[in-house]
């Protein structure tokens, strides 16, 4: 038996829809698990609606959730010759027909069928036209069977059937030459040899015409597997109006690709009751079979959930090469002086739920000058305090130990000679070298700063206290 052939063939007419990056994971990870060959192809036979930015932002969306593909991108625009060619080997053998009905003639053949309670499907005017009119425009439609049945075994809905009276003359050429979807997806998964289709399932309604299509030109149909769509929490079709549809707008809310394929691939499918996985697990245990028939509701704070667990046990190093750009869109440069920056986020991502959280909480250990907020100053940066911070930074000046575990001996130490408790000098020491009342571990700032910024930041908000009108 040969190996698996799957695809991923988006329109390039927008961004990658977060429905259309499930779709594309499905195959990759089948591809994967049975060693077979995931294919790119880019549907931009609508030429008014694809532009080059869509097809960008779609490679830029594969790239990012690491969904390589062996093949492609293939474009259809660069393929109309070979639709043609198959266009006319129909036409040759009398199972395709032009068809001459004007648009207007279509569109009041549509509207008497509604009258009359009929379907309006395409009557069949032109269909025993043997000739060709010289000087009147016309698509070409395909000679579909008036009686039968149609019928597949859907690897996730299971055997569907339709009766072919239903099924009207599909165009699948337009009067300009241009193919029609639904005949060059036939087509390219042909010619492409691909043997397992796995896609939305409002493509069922497309299935049976395109089953037509491949017995009529002598091709193998492949296997279908049709997954739900994902709905919105008021389980309407997601769209905008839910929030952020677009893979690279998450990446850009700061959102890990990890979580985003971890969430994506429980979104329909399931094994037990198993929430997190790995790359390699998901590849090892991803089967089409264990993929849900109903819908999955977008849920974004169990992306959340997952995103600032994917953070919280993420390597720092890496994630320090993703947070750069968020620091520097913020004016920040780690380079320019600071911490090590994979350093300081371990102090922060434990906390952490987004990528912007985490560029957010960094912002103090990099900026010269500590930003007070005003009700955390009235509070903890007194005349009061003042004693305290003072002899504290006495006893830091002179402190061997700037790990975590010795700045925390440094301060029980001090308490205990100052006769005070931690509150007394904690919170402060955070505001002075924060600039606000919340942030990782004091023990940890300290570490992290090291003896000669967390020195300078006290004596700044000694300063400013001093400083400070009464």
């Amino acid at each position: 038996m040969s190996a698996i052939r799957l695809r991923f063939a988006p329109s390039p007419t927008g961004y990658l829809h977060v429905g259309g990056a499930r779709t594309a994971l499905f195959n990759w990870l089948l591809a994967r698990k049975l060693g077979g060959t995931f294919i790119l192809r880019i549907e931009d036979t609508d030429v008014a609606r694809s532009t080059e930015e869509s097809v960008n932002a779609i490679l830029e969306g594969m790239k990012w959730l690491g969904l390589d593909w062996d093949e492609g991108p293939f474009f259809q625009s660069d393929l109309f010759p070979v639709y043609r060619e198959y266009v006319q080997k129909l036409l040759e053998q009398g199972k395709a027909y032009r068809c001459y009905c004007s648009a207007e003639e279509l569109e009041a053949k549509r509207e008497r069928a509604l009258a009359e309670g009929r379907k309006p499907k395409y009557d069949g005017t032109c269909r025993g036209i043997t000739h060709e009119i010289p000087g009147k425009p016309f698509v070409i439609r395909f000679r579909a069977p008036q009686d039968g049945v149609t019928s597949f075994d859907d690897l996730v809905k299971g055997p569907i059937s339709f009766n072919n009276e239903e099924l009207d003359d599909l165009i699948i050429q337009r009067t300009d030459g241009t193919p029609i979807y639904n005949f060059t997806v036939v087509i390219d998964d042909a010619t492409m040899k691909i043997s397992t289709v796995i896609r939305g399932d409002d493509h069922i309604s497309n299935t049976p015409r395109q089953i037509l299509l491949y017995e009529a030109l002598g091709f193998p149909v492949p296997r279908f597997a049709h997954v739900p769509m994902i709905l919105g929490s008021d389980k309407a079709r997601l769209s905008k109006r839910h929030g952020a549809t677009s893979v690279m707008a998450y990446r850009d809310m700061g959102y890990l690709p990890e979580a985003m394929v971890n969430y994506l691939v429980r979104l329909g499918w399931s094994h037990g009751d198993d929430e997190l996985f790995s790359r390699e697990e998901l590849i090892e245990k991803f089967t089409v079979e264990a993929i849900g028939k109903s819908a999955g509701v977008f849920n974004p704070d169990k992306l959340l959930w997952l995103n600032a667990h994917y953070i919280k046990s993420g390597d720092p190093t890496r994630l320090a090469e993703l947070l750069l750009p968020f620091l520097l869109e913020r004016g920040v440069d780690p380079a320019a002086g600071g911490p090590e920056l994979a350093t300081a986020i371990v102090t922060l991502q434990e906390r952490a739920r987004t990528m912007l959280e985490l560029a957010d909480g960094a912002l103090f250990y990099y900026r010269s000058e500590v930003c007070y907020d005003e009700a955390a100053a009235v509070k903890q940066l007194t005349p009061t305090q003042l004693p305290h911070l003072t002899a504290f930074a006495r006893q830091l000046a002179s402190w061997d130990d700037m790990t975590s575990a010795g700045v925390e001996a440094l301060f029980k130490e001090f308490c205990a000679a100052q006769g005070i408790k931690m509150g007394m000098i904690g919170p402060s020491v955070r505001v002075a070298l924060c600039g606000v009342t919340t942030s990782p571990a004091i023990y940890d700032v300290v570490a992290v700063l090291g003896r000669e910024e967390t020195m300078g930041r006290l004596e700044r908000a000694i300063s400013f206290i001093t400083d400070r009108p009464e």
